[in-house]
């Protein structure tokens, strides 16, 4: 006890031992649902989900190591949520629709190319100049609209959005089980938020997915595995238990699409480091802010450590088969529980590997189950409009709107960015506020610009 108290400084954090594990297992309660969500996901791209489940866990316990020892923060890592829809459902879509086989192998060459900057970024302090650099109204616009393709994308998952010719979409049936179950789970999860229950988004995915095995038993929902729609038990076996193989996304990179289309993958590449960045030192703040961990001068003492561990953790990702690796804001839920250090990062990561046994569980639940997770997951995000501003510079203002806007209505993160950051630049030169333009914003602009004249030609 008297070293784990010297290497985490619990007296000085006014902790201890018991209170940092409990925190642990309370921040891996609350974010749990990744270990469903993002194997689901993936999965969509083409991926294998056992191997997803896999990575998943791994590279969340092997970066949440690293925050703990290295950053000393009450933080935990694991596969970003928006990162891995824009993984999905635009990267890879877009790049399916071009006519290229294993699409994510292309994605998770973006990410470790985007890893491997972020980690240069770190060790030479250029990760917080690019983040002062982006106007707020951006931010939070991304952030804010990030939340509603989340949350389109959790609706159409269980068909309460469907597809419409002539309004585009329109609402599902209610006779379908998955849209009323998932209804029912997005309730459970807002009461029990209410009530401040731990880990009541897991629960809500749980309580679903009980529900979903009852409406099966009882002939409402109909399995059709010609139709993509399977049985919501889970098939256990006597090696079921044993961790999935990562034999299917271990290293699978394609490198040989990077050196035919230089500038489509930096544009990729480029998307998933903005998200990244501003989820990143967003939540960091975040997290640290609820803890009363910054300085004086409210700045967060080690951040370059923080980064660099983060950066680490989304390298180790790509290499393990799974999508961007980022600090998760339910970190929050073990810091109200009293964690301080490093050593409630240690116990949730501790959890991520006892959960590798579990598979059967986390693979058999449906995507019905998970949209209660994904909606209420964008609601949370979508709290960043609150601090958005609809009037001064107009740039600020269209700015943040297209990105707030353009994510769910194209259905892509990175035409969000992209014009935003455009009509920011452009507003800016037109109305003569040059000096407000940082170099980067150029930078990004001129990136996007030719990314424009690419879909053109």
């Amino acid at each position: 006890m008297e070293k784990l108290d010297k290497f985490f400084k619990l007296k000085e954090h006014g902790t201890t031992v018991k209170t940092e594990i409990i925190a642990g297992i309370t921040t891996f309660l609350a974010m749990a649902y990744i270990l469903a969500v993002n194997p689901s996901m993936l999965a969509d791209a083409g991926m294998n989900s056992g191997a997803v489940f896999t990575a998943t866990a791994v590279s969340a316990a092997f970066a949440t190591i690293i925050m703990g020892v290295f950053a000393n923060y009450p933080v935990a890592l694991a596969s970003g949520m928006g990162l891995n829809a824009y993984f999905s459902y635009t990267v890879c879509t877009e790049l399916a629709a071009q006519g290229i086989e294993n699409p994510w192998q292309v994605a998770l060459t973006a990410i470790l190319v985007e890893g491997i900057i972020f980690i240069i970024m770190s060790l030479f302090k250029f990760r917080e100049t690019l983040v002062n650099s982006i106007p707020e109204n951006l931010k939070y616009g991304i952030t804010a609209g990030i939340g509603l393709f989340i949350s389109i994308v959790g609706l159409k998952g269980a068909g309460i959005v469907i597809a419409e010719p002539s309004t585009l979409v329109t609402m599902g049936s209610f006779q379908s089980a998955p849209v009323v179950l998932a209804l029912v789970g997005l309730l459970v999860i807002a009461a029990m938020h209410h009530f401040r229950i731990k880990g009541a988004i897991l629960w809500g995915i749980l309580i679903t997915w009980v529900l979903g095995m009852g409406a099966e038993l009882i002939g409402w929902y109909k399995v059709d595995a010609a139709a993509g729609v399977y049985s919501v038990f889970p098939s256990f076996t006597p090696s079921g238990f044993l961790p999935p193989s990562l034999s299917d996304t271990f290293f699978k990179f394609d490198f040989s699409y990077v050196a035919k289309n230089a500038l489509n993958f930096a544009v990729i590449a480029f998307s998933f480091l903005f998200v990244d960045l501003f989820d990143t030192v967003g939540t960091l703040v975040g997290v640290a802010s609820k803890g009363n961990l910054l300085d004086e001068k409210g700045n967060l003492p080690r951040a370059g450590r923080a980064l660099m561990a983060d950066a680490i953790g989304t390298v180790a990702g790509a290499c393990l088969g799974t999508s961007t690796v980022t600090s998760y804001v339910e970190s929050t839920a073990g810091v109200s529980e009293g964690g301080r250090t490093g050593l409630t990062a240690i116990t949730t990561a501790v959890m991520f590997i006892l959960a590798l046994f579990l598979s059967p569980i986390f693979l058999a639940i449906p995507s019905f189950a998970t949209t209660p997770a994904l909606v209420f997951v964008g609601l949370l995000m979508m709290s960043a409009v609150m601090k958005m501003k609809f009037e001064g510079d107009i740039a600020d203002v269209l700015g943040g709107f297209l990105a707030l806007i353009m994510m769910p209505f194209t259905y892509s993160i990175a035409n969000g960015i992209m014009f935003g950051m455009l009509a920011w630049v452009i507003l800016k030169l037109v109305t003569g506020k040059f000096r407000d333009i940082h170099p980067v914003m150029y930078v990004c602009a001129v990136l996007f610009a030719l990314r424009i004249i690419t879909l053109v030609i």
